[in-house]
């Protein structure tokens, strides 16, 4: 669906996902992360860049395990400790994962994908076409609700810092293991906070779009 369609539906409030295709799963376990090897730490800030073509492969369980442990895993198990910071430990951003085969959450602790919705919302998560094909497209989500400690008006300062932390564990990990990928803040807020079945105390910060490249 091309740019100037998802705008003319988001103004009629008609943007919505599509019908899942493949295997459906109310849990997806993942393999174990591989946390070793990988480009140095320098080579992949020098390979670091936004990707807009990507192609409609999918990422292998291995590779989608490392990427989703990459942004927001737990790499310090004696006190659940993560890959990305977060002030005060509130751990706020949730990791929604859209693919073809529905929408999940990635719960850290578990290291695994929970379903939220049996729907394929991709195209939902941004105005761009791209969007819609790619393999899977990251929905970063804070809840407020676990943010007490923190006053209200600095709480999407907070989760947005947070989130951005997420998202750039995502590009370093992209430009070692040669995948492509781009931060994205242009969608529909309310057709996809509505897709995704978020509540009140949700907010979504940013989108991103992970595959192979096309070039």
């Amino acid at each position: 669906m091309n740019t100037l369609t998802k705008l003319a539906l988001g103004v009629l409030g008609q943007l919505h996902g599509q019908p899942a295709s493949g295997a459906v799963l109310g849990e997806m376990a993942l393999p174990p992360a591989r946390t070793t090897g990988g480009l140095p730490l320098m080579q992949a800030l020098q390979q670091r860049q936004s990707q807009r073509d990507f192609r409609p492969d999918a990422l292998e369980p291995p590779t989608l395990s490392d990427l989703l442990w990459a942004a927001a895993g737990i790499n310090r198990a004696e006190h659940g400790g993560r890959t990305s910071p977060s002030a005060m430990n509130a751990q706020e951003v949730d990791l929604y994962v859209a693919l073809p085969q529905g929408l999940y959450r990635y719960e850290p602790q578990r290291h695994v994908l929970l379903l939220i919705k049996a729907e394929d919302v991709r195209r939902v998560t941004g105005y761009q076409d791209f969007v819609d094909n790619a393999p899977l497209d990251l929905v970063y989500v804070a809840d407020h609700g676990r943010m007490k400690m923190v006053p209200a008006a600095q709480r999407e300062a907070y989760a947005s810092v947070a989130a951005g932390a997420m998202a750039q564990n995502v590009y370093l990990f992209c430009a070692s293991h040669g995948l492509g990928t781009v931060v994205r803040a242009w969608f529909d807020r309310h057709a996809l906070t509505k897709a995704m079945g978020l509540t009140n105390d949700q907010q979504i910060l940013l989108t991103q779009t992970v595959g192979y490249a096309k070039r």
